[in-house]
């Protein structure tokens, strides 16, 4: 295995931290081999936004990963599909090349928001430097800006001296159940990496990577109280029922955790009632209630998120202590379910950051800054992160609009973000130390 002795890895940071003066011959070829390739690699990123693959669209999903698979065995990649159906999904690509150099996980992902009866389907020009479909940013497109930094690299004869693995999920979007058997394949390959690089739009601005992103996980609560007409209510014996003590404790958990940095938890749905009813994953529900009624129960479903491990679980053991102090003749059971985990910023991310950026002025492209996690959304990379020494995001297609029927790109930052990676994967190749 490559990975290091923690001394040899605090030397390698160190370098990579150097930035050299000027782009090498190497790299200007590199570069060039980038712009060589931006029209072919434009057709490929029409060819697969052109297929929908809205999460659920398993066959849609399929296909683009059919497309992507002949891209990457073209450039001497082993590709192979990973069956989704024991987790409810189409499944992901993983394709790997290499036997010598430092090991790096590229992720991206196939599946997009857009369902297949979305009217938002195709292709389509605006002007001259911009393209609107679906997912052409999040992220057909840095998966195209994979595939073209990895050609050039390939051209410039570099590609064999890099152990890669290559990870393109099928439901980013819509995650399948259970978590560990939807992720098995992306953890494996972050398990057996060094380094790990997303191909996520991250914020959507080219000055901009990610190093840091919050998790995505959810909670549910559900109280009772004793249910009497309500001229009763707030009588010692009978309480203040469950629509009062489930707002107690929202406000309350506000107030505990609004001054937390990068903490955020939402109350997405809430019923409260006689009779209530409340699915957990779709977040569809029935309620029953008269206003001469105490509210015998109460249900909500929530999200949180957090920007480390140890600020997710104190915020959690908050809200499980302060749902579980209730008061007179409620109860109430909180539950949190896991999801994506946080990405902390580490020394090695900022360290990957900070050659990315140098690499960036460099090709005259100015510095770039680590986004606000509050502006970052979580990702494939998080379920990898905790596994490898350095980790970066954010280095796909850019454009706005993500999520929408307006998802643009800006088709100049294709070459742009293509030589950026593809010339972070040279310096890595070229300053890492030698195993012993």
């Amino acid at each position: 295995m490559f990975r290091n002795p923690l001394s040899v890895i605090c030397l390698w940071l160190t370098c990579l931290a150097a930035p050299a003066l000027a782009l090498s011959p190497e790299e200007d070829a590199v570069s060039v081999a980038v712009e060589e390739g931006v029209a072919r690699y434009t057709g490929v990123l029409e060819r697969a936004v052109n297929i929908n693959s809205g999460s659920m669209n398993l066959a849609g999903v399929r296909q683009v990963g059919e497309l992507f698979a002949d891209e990457f065995s073209a450039l001497g990649f082993q590709a192979r599909w990973v069956d989704g159906e024991p987790f409810g999904r189409a499944g992901h690509l993983v394709a790997r090349r290499g036997e010598r150099g430092p090991k790096i996980l590229l992720i991206g992902h196939l599946d997009t928001v857009f369902a297949s009866d979305s009217p938002f389907q195709r292709f389509e020009r605006v002007d001259e430097h911009h393209v609107r479909g679906p997912g052409i940013t999040d992220m057909k497109g840095g998966n195209v800006v994979m595939l073209l930094a990895l050609s050039a690299l390939r051209q410039a004869g570099v590609l064999d001296e890099l152990q890669l693995q290559v990870v393109l999920t099928g439901d980013e979007e819509l995650r399948g159940k259970p978590l560990a058997v939807a992720n098995a394949a992306l953890v494996e390959a972050a398990r057996w990496a060094d380094i790990a690089i997303g191909f996520e739009d991250g914020d959507g601005d080219p000055a901009t990577a990610v190093i840091s992103r919050r998790g995505a996980s959810s909670w549910r609560l559900a109280v009772s109280g004793r249910p009497a007409h309500s001229s009763q209510v707030f009588r010692e014996d009978i309480g203040d029922g469950a629509a009062f003590e489930v707002a107690r404790i929202l406000t309350a958990w506000r107030e505990a955790l609004r001054e937390e940095d990068n903490l955020t938890f939402n109350p997405g749905a809430l019923v409260a009632g006689t009779d209530v009813l409340l699915e957990p994953d779709s977040g569809r529900g029935t309620v029953f209630g008269k206003s001469n009624v105490i509210a015998r129960a109460a249900l909500v479903n929530g999200g949180i998120r957090a920007v480390s491990p140890q600020q997710l679980e104190r915020a959690v053991a908050t809200m499980r202590d302060i749902a579980a102090d209730n008061s007179p003749h409620t109860q109430a059971e909180f539950t949190f379910s896991e999801g994506y985990p946080p990405m902390p910023a580490t020394d090695g991310n900022r360290t990957l950051l900070a050659m990315y950026t140098a690499i960036s002025e460099e090709l005259g492209y100015g510095p770039v800054a680590a986004v606000n996690p509050r502006r970052a959304g979580a990702a494939d990379i998080s379920f990898a992160a905790a596994h490898v020494d350095m980790a970066i995001d954010g280095l796909g297609l850019m454009g706005q609009g993500g999520h929408t029927v307006e998802e643009i790109a800006d088709m100049r930052t294709l070459p742009m973000q293509a030589k950026r990676a593809a010339i972070l994967l040279l310096r890595l190749v070229r300053q890492a130390p030698h195993p012993s």
